[in-house]
């Protein structure tokens, strides 16, 4: 019985920590003045740069439309960061930021 319990415990925490990293990200509070969504950024930026999405963000900045999601997606070593237009759903950066520390 608390064998049961606890892989039902455990199942509920990882189901909640997937919806949770899906739909909250830092700046979601500007995502109604975006016409890019947030998953339509997700899918340009890995195009850009493959790789796993280690963080994300929607944040006013200067260039394109002034409305931007930056990502963070690390590649081996590698985290490149790719800035794609909230407006536009165009790449507005796509740089290395370095080698990852381990």
């Amino acid at each position: 019985m608390k064998r049961t319990i606890k892989v039902a415990v455990t199942l509920a925490v990882i189901s909640t920590a997937g919806v949770l990293s899906a739909q909250a990200y830092t700046g979601q509070k500007l995502a109604r003045d975006a016409k890019v969504t947030i998953s339509e950024a997700r899918s340009i930026a890995l195009k850009a740069h493959p790789g796993k999405i280690i963080a994300e963000e929607l944040e006013k900045e200067k260039g394109g439309s002034g409305l931007r999601y930056s990502f963070d997606i690390r590649h081996g070593k590698v985290t490149q960061e790719v800035g794609v237009d909230a407006g536009t759903g165009t790449v507005l950066e796509n740089a290395p930021e370095g080698p990852n520390p381990d």
